[in-house]
């Protein structure tokens, strides 16, 4: 008799998406923006929203905390890492450190905050004929307390370094942990997921038309979480699982998948439990109140570094391209 791979689930509900340590949070943005206006942001009026902390999505789009260009001015993070996958349209990334980016469609952006950075995460809407959709997976990956405090760090991982496997009806896009012999640029360098024996896992899969593919096995021990979050349901093992459910899996048995006549969009979060206590304020995420108090002490008291920037939420210009400007002034141009 079949041992079922799945040891519970959950509907997905409203963002965030519920997530198990080393993971903190997973938010999926999905926007259709329409046409850009000069400077950027929606040709259309934006009568009626909550500028500034617009989340309704009235007519299938978002500001979030824009009030020109959608998405989110400078804000502070301490104590974890935020890891970006921009699935369609453009995000301009800039930091307290001086980094600064546009990066798009394939591309991520993995931020470890450490001991403290201030950034901001705009969505420019290139096209002035327009649509302009936008849809992203921000996740948060926490720290372990040897790492709280690590130097900040801004890593781009373009789309043609991060690899994509087809394997009989699936594909899947490797951000981090390796597949097979598919292995993904390293994330940075005291990140949880540097570390051999984290078993982080980030994946996107896509499932195509009644396609079927094997989830291999990962680590006993380690939290396993798929997201069924596009297309129809999924069979996981023999279980039926409708569309919009976060499934929880046995990280060490293999766990077949099938899709419907619709196919499925599927993402994969995985690692080893990091174990510490996790205490939480808006953007901090340390191990004790004391913690947290001295980190919102610290932003009080040094900003961060400060904002080099001359607006709270910079954007590049129409025909920047994607790229990367680096602290030591490296810039790197996405192919």
């Amino acid at each position: 008799m079949a041992t079922d791979p799945v040891l519970d689930t959950a509907p997905l509900g409203a963002p965030p998406w519920p997530t198990l340590d080393p993971f903190l949070f997973c938010v999926h943005h999905d926007d259709a923006y329409p046409a850009g206006n000069e400077q950027l942001g929606p040709a259309a009026s934006l009568a009626g929203r909550d500028l500034g902390m617009d989340f309704a999505g009235k007519d299938g789009w978002r500001m979030y905390h824009g009030d020109v260009v959608p998405g989110f001015p400078q804000h502070p993070h301490r104590g974890f890492e935020t890891v970006t996958l921009a699935r369609r349209g453009f995000i301009d990334h800039s930091d307290s450190l001086g980094a600064t980016a546009r990066f798009g469609t394939g591309d991520a952006q993995w931020l470890t905050a450490g001991q403290g950075i201030v950034h901001s995460e705009m969505f420019p809407l290139l096209d002035p004929a327009g649509p302009n959709p936008v849809e992203l997976f921000q996740i948060w990956l926490n720290l372990p307390r040897a790492d709280k405090l690590a130097a900040p760090h801004f890593t781009m991982m373009w789309a043609d370094t991060i690899p994509v496997v087809r394997d009989g009806g699936a594909t899947v896009t490797v951000v981090a942990g390796a597949l097979g012999d598919a292995v993904p640029p390293p994330p940075p360098p005291r990140s949880w997921a540097a570390r051999p024996d984290s078993d982080v896992a980030i994946w996107s899969i896509v499932l195509d038309a009644d396609g079927r593919w094997t989830l291999p096995a990962a680590r006993a021990g380690s939290h396993r979480t798929l997201y069924v979050f596009r297309g129809g349901g999924i069979t996981v093992g023999e279980r039926a699982i409708p569309l919009g459910t976060v499934v929880l899996l046995h990280p060490d048995q293999a766990a077949p998948l099938a899709a419907g006549p619709g196919g499925a969009e599927l993402l994969l979060l995985q690692g080893r439990p990091i174990g510490e206590p996790v205490v939480q304020h808006g953007p901090f995420v340390m191990n004790s109140p004391a913690e947290i108090q001295q980190a919102f002490h610290d932003y009080r008291r040094t900003q961060f570094g400060g904002w080099p920037w001359p607006v709270d939420g910079p954007v590049h210009t129409r025909d920047a391209g994607r790229f990367a400007r680096h602290v030591d002034g490296r810039i790197e141009q996405a192919r």
